[in-house]
């Protein structure tokens, strides 16, 4: 049609001569054949699009009254708005009509607001099922704020009540996720993968998407802060995945772990690259990052903090780095430690990647930031505490050079096999446990760390079995879950095992949820009805009520094996 004319229209010919010539141009027969597969291509094209935005409808029939015009609230509008579930409708309405009224970019455009009109009572309709529709409806506000003009946003929900239900659920039960949505709008476009609830985000998955996101050469600030994107982007997807269910409790925990290990590591080799500028490099000199605690049993939740020990290497006749600014080594990996710790919990523009913990390092807090891997090995061999040794049995290399990964996960494997009173390791663990007891006594039940026969009690009891060899062979295991199923039969009965592994399960799932879905301490006369709705899913129980009352049994069957495997064999 612009060949013809040279003109840019895209409009057919009216008269019978100009389509036939376009007919001919195109290759049919004549002008009939030509309008017969014109039709036809209309048609299919009808058929898919109705296929894509006509659903809405059927979401949103028979409500009530929905009016958010002009400036005064409809009467009947307020009451179908309470009767969805809105407890301040008047605040509702007024929010409404900020959207029709086109207040944010997303709603500027004529065909936004149209879609929006269609859209609202089935978006009422989701954000009331959450039982705290206001703050669903609210947090939905804020996101619509963030989000730039041109996105097709309503027409996406409206053709997706799938889609529409997930962002509800994200709205009204996970104000954690709800935050990272509304300040980072475009992680968004994750939800719109149609492979995201089936494709699980792997040690692989993970992998390649990082080496994507971080492809080509950037400046150490822009590496930092696209890690800062990349991270916070992929514990939400991976989030959705657990609301949704598409994943467990434990994959989730080794995918946020797996995640953290690809992005801190990321982190170090910017760091030591950007360090080497400045100071230059040390002979033969290479770094191993052990992580520790829930990182290192690939356990992390969506709000843990991450424990590190920085393990260094270098010539033995090395003395200084060979830069413009030489450092002796020791100087120089203590330098380069508090350079990561920055790269990876100094706050950005973008945020913070992970708040670091490096208490667990030789001498703890009175010790250096940094550790030779001989001081390390001796200090573990010749001076470390029974519960640094516990704590020793979830390290795993996490990142750095490969060799000295490999040897330090040897010193450690070797480490914790070596020979132990085990009366007198149990006689310690078991003391510690009392200490903690009073000096951190659990807020409430769903202090789930801290209640007699909860986390600790667990951990304890997994690593005491690890220490003092009570633990099935095998290749070594890190994970507490892993740790239980496999313990001794002359340190604990099938029956015990299997109490400890129901309890693991359980609360690794109530756990994972909470931290995922809030932030900061769980209030129990304050949980949103979605979360508390997400929770029995996740526990597979029929109401709170009946959650609380096995949660508090299976604390009781925990603290019973618990005297059973570390306090009566003190003896």
């Amino acid at each position: 049609v612009q060949m013809v004319a040279d003109e840019q229209i895209h409009i057919l010919p009216e008269d019978d001569e100009g389509l036939e010539r376009i007919a001919c141009m195109l290759g049919f027969a004549d002008a009939a054949v030509f309008a017969e597969a014109f039709r036809a291509a209309l048609h299919q094209v009808e058929r898919h699009y109705a296929a894509l935005f006509e659903t809405a409808p059927e979401l949103s029939a028979g409500i009530g009254n929905l009016v958010f015009t002009g400036d005064v609230d409809d009467p009947d509008t307020l009451q179908t708005l309470q009767r969805l579930g809105f407890q301040r409708a008047s605040d509702i309405c007024r929010v409404i009509r900020g959207w029709h009224f086109g207040r944010y970019r997303v709603t500027q455009s004529a065909e936004a607001r149209e879609r929006l009109t269609e859209l609202t009572p089935a978006l009422l309709q989701s954000f009331g099922q959450t039982r705290r529709a206001d703050e669903a409806l609210m947090r939905f506000d804020e996101f619509l704020a963030g989000l730039p003009a041109g996105i097709q946003l309503f027409s996406l929900l409206q053709s997706n009540p799938a889609l529409l239900k997930l962002l509800a659920t994200i709205m009204g039960a996970a104000p954690r996720l709800a935050a990272i949505i509304t300040r980072r709008p475009h992680v968004f476009d994750g939800l719109l993968d149609p492979a995201l609830l089936t494709e699980l985000p792997d040690r692989a998955y993970l992998s390649g998407r990082l080496a994507a996101f971080l492809e080509d050469d950037r400046a150490y600030e822009d590496v930092l802060d696209r890690l800062r994107i990349f991270a916070s982007e992929q514990k939400f997807l991976i989030g959705v995945r657990l609301l949704a269910g598409s994943i467990d409790p434990t994959r989730a925990g080794r995918a946020f772990s797996d995640l953290a290990d690809l992005t801190i590591d990321a982190a170090l080799q910017a760091v030591i690259a950007e360090f080497a500028l400045r100071h230059g490099r040390i002979a033969g000199g290479t770094v191993a990052l052990l992580g520790m605690g829930k990182l290192g049993s690939r356990e992390l939740t969506a709000g843990s903090d991450v424990d590190l020990i920085l393990l260094y290497d270098h010539d033995t006749d090395a003395e200084e780095s060979d830069g413009d600014k030489p450092l002796a080594p020791s100087h120089y990996y203590s330098r380069m430690t508090q350079r990561l710790i920055s790269a990876v919990s100094a706050p950005t523009a973008e945020g913070v990647l992970y708040e670091l913990d490096l208490r667990l390092r030789p001498s703890g807090n009175k010790g250096p930031v940094a550790t030779h891997v001989d001081a390390f090995e001796k200090y573990q061999r010749k001076d470390a505490w029974t519960w640094e040794h516990m704590a020793l049995s979830r390290a795993r290399a996490i990142g750095g050079d490969q060799a000295l990964c490999t040897e330090a996960e040897a010193e450690v494997a070797a480490v914790l096999a070596l020979p132990r009173d085990s009366a007198k390791v149990i006689a310690e663990a078991s003391e510690m446990r009392t200490m903690i007891e009073k000096e951190k006594p659990p807020r409430d039940l769903w202090d789930i760390k801290l209640i007699p026969g909860g986390l600790i009690d667990l951990e304890f009891i997994a690593q005491v079995a690890v220490i003092t060899g009570k633990v099935e062979a095998g290749r070594r295991i890190t994970g507490t879950a892993e740790v239980l199923s496999r313990l001794a039969p002359d340190f604990a009965e099938v029956q015990v095992r299997q109490e400890l592994c129901d309890a693991y399960a359980l609360y690794l799932a109530l756990t994972q949820m909470t931290r995922l879905c809030i932030t900061g301490v769980f209030e129990r006369d304050d949980v949103p009805p979605g979360l508390s709705d997400l929770l029995l899913a996740v526990t597979d129980l029929p109401d709170f009520g009946v959650l609380e009352a096995h949660l508090k049994e299976t604390s009781q069957k925990v603290r019973k094996d618990f005297d059973l495997l570390l306090r009566a064999k003190r003896s």
